[in-house]
């Protein structure tokens, strides 16, 4: 894509030794030929000259007679201009980056004054959370973004985010049997591996071949979970090589983690055999988990991401207004340290995810929403370096693992050069590898829990459950569709540092084991479907992590 006019003025400017004001950048934009015109100013400049003003190019293109005495004095210290590159190149630099992000940037708007930051959680991990409510509405100190950008964003060069296992161009599954064979299976070999180590398991049909009253494990698939007369338990658990039942005895201390446990998940039981053989009674259930050892890795300087998530673009209930608040945010200094944006799925409302979706729509094209998403994406400053993946809403398939988008929806959303991966992956940023996932699954997992504490309330304590599962979708049908690939995208082979999740539109921030978790809410204020079940989203909220102490504060527009 060629140089924006403003940008071109200010390399052709830095390339001569010189800075610029923003308003001398705009006078030299807009004059009749750009390129004719910095040459001028820049020849005309003094010995002096460090940043030229605009009452320099003012004097310039408004005076010929000026431009040509300037002219002869630059003539005469052309030396000094070029002594004086190094030495502003580091401002040279700053002031093209301040114009790239000056292009994208909400000219007319001002940002709100910050409110008082109050304590809200302490995750186990030692991070700590805190919640800051920035008022819009609130004219005190306002700054206009542009302003904002040129003082508080200058010199900005982020590392791009590293990504992992995306299926994005990797998807070859044809949806027939075999498909699904060789994805569990693939499920099954790798999650296994995790527990055999901590028990000492057998086959299933070895199981059979072992005397009654022996020590025995099983690892396995939970294949069937269904209660018996005497309100035992009894869990089926399905290998390579057939199915074993295990009974879990309702007085054990222990046996409400069958209230945890998911058709599909691998798990490992240890216990003794029945006398006759046949049925394992169950001493301990495993869980594949995040070893309690873990210690995240964090960033070598201070360095913060937002995390956001369901923008919902398109929607009537789009909050538009909060998301231009929190665009201006972005723009000023005490957001300097924020040079990463993560969004986790939902860019737009999209058309069709239910019946009479289009009564509550404001664009009813989805072309044109992601368009609209894009002019929205505008807003954030230029220099942040942009992951985004699919949600359910979203132009792709349902069936997870979800590709990126196609070329086409691309293309639209080319605003900042975003990096648009599958859903799940894993992207590093700064050290720090932060694990997005739509989330999806958190329903499944929210509506199949006895603990009152996995809620929609506390979508964190669901994300934990996915983490001790070591998979972000363990349960087949009901509300998930998964795709069959070579191999099983969905495990959780290497433990994250951070869970980022959405897709419920409630804030939770917690932490599991030591990786941080966060779900970030939403931008859409609450919808007819979430009122007749008693949802009130979280709108307008942005947490913001600090990835050398994975520290979160959370900020409301």
């Amino acid at each position: 894509m060629p140089d924006s006019t403003p940008v071109r003025v200010v390399r052709e400017l830095a390339r001569r030794g010189y800075n610029a004001e923003r308003d001398a950048v705009t006078l030299i934009a807009d004059a009749s030929d750009p390129d004719a015109a910095a040459e001028r100013v820049a020849d005309a400049a003094g010995d002096d000259a460090l940043t030229l003003t605009a009452a320099d190019v003012r004097g310039v293109l408004d005076d010929g007679s000026r431009t040509s005495a300037r002219s002869a004095d630059a003539a005469s210290t052309d030396g000094g201009a070029t002594a004086r590159a190094p030495e502003t190149e580091g401002n040279a630099t700053d002031s093209v980056q301040a114009a790239d992000a000056r292009e994208t940037a909400a000219n007319d708007d001002t940002r709100g004054g910050m409110g008082d930051a109050n304590a809200l959680d302490t995750p186990a991990c030692g991070a700590t959370t805190r919640e800051t409510e920035t008022d819009s509405s609130d004219a005190t100190d306002t700054i206009a973004p542009s302003d904002a950008t040129s003082t508080a964003r200058d010199g900005r060069s982020p590392p791009p985010p590293e990504v992992a296992g995306d299926v994005t161009g990797h998807s070859t599954g044809t949806g027939e049997y075999g498909d699904f064979v060789t994805v569990f299976r693939d499920r099954y070999e790798r999650l296994s591996k995790k527990l055999r180590g901590r028990v000492n398991h057998r086959p299933t049909d070895a199981l059979d071949a072992m005397p009654g009253g022996s020590d025995a494990a099983i690892v396995g698939m939970v294949n069937d979970i269904r209660s018996t007369a005497s309100g035992h338990w009894l869990v089926e658990l399905e290998d390579t090589n057939g199915t074993f039942p295990a009974l879990i005895m309702k007085d054990r201390d222990w046996a409400d983690v069958v209230d945890e446990l998911l058709l599909d998940e691998v798990i490992a039981i240890e216990g003794t055999l029945a006398d006759d053989g046949g049925i394992l009674f169950a001493d301990s259930v495993h869980f594949p988990d995040v070893p309690r050892t873990y210690r995240p890795s964090t960033a070598d300087r201070h360095v913060q991401a937002a995390l956001v998530s369901d923008v919902h673009v398109g929607s009537q209930e789009f909050a538009g207004e909060r998301w231009d608040a929190f665009a201006d945010w972005l723009h000023t200094p005490e957001a300097e340290s924020v040079e990463y944006l993560l969004v986790g799925g939902d860019m737009v409302e999209g058309v069709g995810v239910y019946p009479d979706q289009d009564e509550e729509l404001d664009i009813v094209d989805v072309y044109e929403q992601y368009r609209a998403f894009s002019e929205r994406l505008k807003d954030v400053p230029g220099d942040m370096e942009i992951v985004m993946i699919p949600g359910n809403h979203d132009a792709v398939r349902l069936a997870e693992p979800q590709p990126g988008f196609d070329e086409e929806l691309r293309d639209i959303m080319s605003a900042h050069d975003a990096r648009i991966v599958g859903n799940p992956a894993t992207v590093t940023v700064e050290g720090v590898d932060v694990l997005m996932y739509h989330g999806v699954s958190l329903d499944e997992v929210i509506a199949e829990h006895g603990d009152e504490a996995v809620s929609y309330d506390a979508p964190h304590n669901a994300m934990a459950q996915l983490l001790k599962k070591r998979h972000v979708a363990p349960q087949y049908g009901g509300r998930m569709r998964v795709a069959p690939e070579e191999k099983d995208y969905l495990v959780i082979d290497d433990v994250p540092d951070v869970f980022h999740t959405g897709h419920v539109h409630k804030l939770g921030i917690g932490a599991y084991h030591n990786v941080t978790l966060i779900n970030s809410g939403s931008w859409q204020e609450q919808t007819a479907f979430q009122e007749s079940v008693n949802i009130d989203p979280d709108v307008g909220t942005a947490p913001i992590l600090d990835l050398d102490t994975l520290d979160v504060t959370v900020r409301k527009f």
